[in-house]
């Protein structure tokens, strides 16, 4: 009997476009999406979590086949692809949608990421602002914003 077991992971890393091209790449990733999360307006449009004023961050949402990647190998990628060290912020984005944050989806991700947050604070002299919180209502995001680079020809996100 073959399982199609798939399992998900959110992560929030700043600006969405170029976190969730990263993951696309990684062999086990079955898809991504782009949407929003950890706020407190049901179905928030981009303009509405601009406004830093619903709580949401720009999160990219993983279906991933745990036979294929391990989730220790997406937080990996996750630290490799963003500051994890700046407050509701990356690069020259501002605000609270993109701060630094891992939405856990069961006691198992929540303790793997607890743990990879700590071994990768004892290799930082700066403290590492990642939250690591409960997964809430994942709302996708416009379908303009799924994609975004590859859509447009391009790799990576450089601002």
């Amino acid at each position: 009997m073959k399982s199609n077991k798939t399992e998900k992971a959110t992560f929030g890393a700043g600006c969405f476009w170029g976190v969730e091209a990263e993951f696309r790449q990684i062999k086990g990733v079955a898809s991504t999406q782009v949407g929003y999360m950890g706020g407190k307006m049901k179905n928030p449009s981009y303009e509405n979590v601009c406004t830093d004023e619903t709580g949401h961050a720009e999160v990219v949402e993983i279906t991933y086949d745990p036979k294929r990647v391990s989730y220790e190998k997406l937080l990996e990628v996750f630290w490799q692809n963003h500051d994890h060290t700046q407050l509701n912020r990356q690069g020259p984005d501002v605000g609270t949608q993109y701060r630094t944050v891992i939405f856990y989806h069961n006691e198992e991700q929540k303790r793997i990421a607890l743990k990879s947050k700590e071994n990768k604070q004892k290799k930082h002299k700066n403290k590492i602002v990642t939250e690591i919180v409960p997964a809430s209502a994942f709302y996708k995001a416009e379908e303009y914003h799924q994609q975004y680079l590859e859509k447009r020809g391009l790799s990576t996100c450089h601002i």
